[in-house]
């Protein structure tokens, strides 16, 4: 009995060591990170900048595969039947953290992910065509108070943040939206250009658009207004006591040892100070936002929480 405890106690301090001398030769292939939307789109193109500056820092490429679809959860559904080695990471979107009040699934956000560090948020907005007759926030509520259901909006995916923000100014004002889900930003521009819904709740993706004359926006949702945007309101200013910035990291599957988290940390840090990472964030009136490993980890903790209670005053809770 007292050979066997001495065994598992060696074992036991042998793994800090083991993990350390793994994370040494870490990583000795190329990293697959998935991301939540489709190509083409702000997370994608500041994401592929981001892991190009860490792929030449690990010293082996950092792949970036789109996984769109199911509100921003498919990378992190698939680090739970990863290996928890460190070459397979995911972009964690908020939605994650509503996942579990509103779809059946069997693993926690919170517990079984392994969290490395956030990096950045959104900066989002609300936009519609140019020539469209809502020509502010005004007209945008008056015509939905007279037309209850009919003023359709599309977002970058049901329960996505864009989606919930809009369904609390709603429920805040007494409005009836429809709303239209998209799969990501590249998809919900093309429709609002055809003319297949009459808004659009995104991040700035819509910005090329905006300046090329094709829309108009109505309001922005940061705690200021967005130096590209000088005229456009924060909700804030339209006395909606809101302010949306969606954080999102990187997580990697639970089990990673604490010395591979901590090498792709640092790498993915250093990354996120590199001014290609910056200028490709500027570009869509995105900052670096940065969290350690443990801010992150407590930040999920958090924020599942608070989201719980975003989906029960939304009344999408759903019992299983």
């Amino acid at each position: 009995m007292q050979r066997r405890q001495l065994l598992q106690s060696a074992a036991a301090l042998a793994l800090p060591v083991l993990g350390a001398a793994q994370a040494q030769g870490f990583p000795t292939r190329p990293i697959k990170l998935l991301i939540a939307f489709p190509a083409g789109g702000p997370t994608d193109i500041t994401m592929r900048s981001l892991a190009d500056n860490a792929g030449k820092i690990l010293g082996q490429t950092v792949i970036v595969e789109n996984k769109p679809g199911a509100g921003g959860s498919l990378p992190a559904q698939q680090l739970q039947s990863s290996a928890a080695d460190g070459y397979t990471l995911a972009q964690i979107p908020l939605g994650v953290f509503r996942l579990p009040y509103t779809t059946k699934i069997n693993w926690d956000p919170v517990k079984d992910i392994a969290y490395v560090l956030n990096v950045t948020g959104y900066a989002f907005g609300l936009v519609v065509p140019s020539e469209s007759p809502l020509k502010n926030w005004a007209d945008f509520v008056a015509y939905a108070k007279a037309n209850p259901g009919k003023l359709s909006y599309g977002s970058t995916g049901t329960l996505t943040s864009p989606h919930l923000t809009m369904e609390l100014i709603a429920q805040k004002l007494g409005l009836q939206l429809l709303h239209v889900p998209y799969k990501g930003s590249a998809d919900l521009m093309q429709s609002i250009l055809g003319g297949n819904i009459m808004a659009a709740a995104d991040s700035t993706g819509f910005a090329p658009q905006v300046e090329a004359g094709k829309l108009r926006v109505l309001n922005t949702w940061g705690e200021q207004r967005l130096a590209r945007f000088p005229d456009a309101p924060t909700l804030k200013e339209l006395g909606l006591d809101m302010v949306q910035a969606s954080p999102f990291g990187i997580g990697a599957p639970k089990g990673t040892p604490p010395a591979v988290v901590k090498r792709l940390h640092d790498a993915f840090k250093q990354a996120m100070e590199q001014e290609a990472y910056k200028t490709a964030l500027g570009r869509y009136d995105m900052l670096p936002m940065y969290m350690s490993t443990e801010a992150y980890a407590r930040f999920a903790q958090d924020t599942f929480a608070r989201e719980k209670a975003l989906v029960d005053k939304l009344g999408l809770a759903k019992g299983f």
